[in-house]
C-alpha cells in the first residue's frame, strides 16, 4: 500500500532556472515537503486512542510501525503520536551511536581521558531509600545529594534514635545519560483502529485552500521562486 503521508504530500510549481532556452512557461514540479501533518488536537487529548509501548533494544520507528500496524511506511503515525521532529534528538540512540555520544560528550569536559573513565566518571549522587522500623519512608529514593550525605531519626518503634552516616549512592556519567536515553522508550501509539481516522485527516490537512494567487488546485501551486509553501 503506497505510504499515505507522501502520497497526499501536495505538489508545488516554481520556474525552472537551470535550463537554457527556457521559457516563463517552464516550471519544475515536486513535492512540498514543507507541508506538515499533524495529528488532531481532539485525537492527542484522548487517551483511548492511544495504546503506551517501550521501545525495544534499537528499534528504529518503521520497526516499531511493523510490529504495531504491519506496515513498516507507517513511522510517520508513530513519530507524529509523541510529536517528535527530530528523530537524533528524541528518540532513542541506538547501542553504539549511545556509546560514542558518551564519549563525545565527555570527552569534551575530560580530555585524554580513556573510555572506561568517561564512562565511570561520577556524575552526581542520588540518595537510597531510607525507612523506619514501621516501614514509613524517612527519605525517598533518587533525590540529588551530596556525597556522604547522612539522615538522623527517632525510631519510635524501636525506641531510639537511628543514624545514618551516608544515604549517598554515585551515579556515574554512563548511568546518568542511559537513564535518559531509556527515559525516551516510553512512548504512546495510536490504536490501530484509528488510523483510517487519521488517514482521512491528513487528506484533507494536506489539501490547498483557495484564496492564494498560487493556488492551483487542491494538490498544486505555482510560483516564480522558492519559498515556505502552506
Amino acid at each position: 500500500m503506497p505510504n499515505p503521508y507522501f502520497r497526499n504530500l501536495p505538489d508545488f510549481e516554481y520556474v525552472n532556472t537551470t535550463s537554457e532556452g527556457r521559457s516563463i512557461s517552464d516550471y519544475v514540479t515536486v513535492k512540498n515537503l514543507f507541508k506538515k501533518g499533524k495529528l488532531r488536537e481532539d485525537i492527542l487529548q484522548e487517551a483511548t486512542f492511544f495504546s503506551k509501548y517501550i521501545i525495544q533494544g534499537d528499534d528504529r520507528p518503521d520497526n516499531v510501525a511493523f510490529e504495531v500496524y504491519d506496515d513498516p511506511t507507517l513511522d510517520w503515525v508513530v513519530l507524529l503520536s509523541n510529536n517528535i521532529i527530530n528523530v537524533y534528538n528524541e528518540w532513542p540512540l541506538t547501542q553504539e551511536a549511545f556509546n560514542e555520544y558518551v564519549i563525545e560528550k565527555y570527552r569534551d569536559l575530560f580530555e585524554d581521558e580513556p573510555a572506561a573513565t568517561l564512562y565511570s566518571g561520577i556524575h552526581h549522587y542520588e540518595s537510597k531509600k531510607i525507612v523506619n522500623s514501621s516501614g514509613a519512608v524517612i527519605f525517598p529514593k533518587g533525590l540529588q545529594v551530596d556525597d556522604g550525605q547522612g539522615v538522623t531519626y527517632y525510631d519510635y518503634q524501636l525506641g531510639k534514635e537511628v543514624v545514618i552516616s551516608n544515604l549517598a549512592i554515585p551515579v556515574t556519567n554512563y548511568q546518568y545519560e542511559e537513564k535518559l536515553n531509556d527515559a525516551k522508550r516510553n512512548i504512546f501509539l495510536l490504536k490501530p483502529a484509528y488510523l483510517n481516522v487519521v488517514f482521512d485527516d491528513l487528506e484533507e490537512m494536506m489539501a490547498y485552500k483557495e484564496g492564494s494567487t498560487q493556488y492551483v488546485s487542491e494538490t498544486l501551486k505555482r510560483a516564480d521562486n522558492i519559498r515556505l509553501y502552506q
